[in-house]
């Protein structure tokens, strides 16, 4: 892993390109509602736990490292949209959405509030988490 000296933010690799900018987590959150900082907060010290995880904020997400980014929390204006990466699709609930990259698929959860993280999303942030 490698850290920006500029915006301190942990990279998977030196001189990756990245958004550049120093970034307050809880600016992320203003005006949002607290049900959301609350969701977050419970998903961050569950997944923080996990070995090797390192957590930054850009402009518009947080984003989760372990390998490489695993997991992407962009907070939006009534829920958090979690985008976390697998090798193979895995449609159905609790995931919305699913988009094809070139190495690996991006599945979409969507989150009101600390309730709506469950066993299953835990387990497929896991399953991402030990992919990448």
């Amino acid at each position: 892993m490698w850290i920006c000296p500029k915006c301190e933010r942990p990279l998977a690799h030196a001189n990756q390109w990245h958004d550049c900018v120093k970034q307050d987590l809880d600016a992320l959150f203003e005006g949002r509602p607290p049900e959301l900082l609350l969701a977050f907060d419970q998903l961050l010290v569950t997944v923080a736990d996990w070995p090797e995880v390192a957590v930054s904020a850009t402009s518009n997400c947080v984003v989760f490292l372990h390998k490489k980014t695993f997991l992407v929390v962009r907070p939006m204006k009534k829920e958090l949209d979690i985008k976390f990466y697998l090798a193979e699709p895995k449609p159905g609930f609790p995931v919305i959405k699913t988009a094809g990259e070139r190495t690996k698929t991006a599945h979409h959860v969507r989150v009101r509030q600390p309730e709506d993280l469950t066993s299953a999303v835990y387990r497929l942030l896991r399953s991402s988490w030990e992919q990448f």
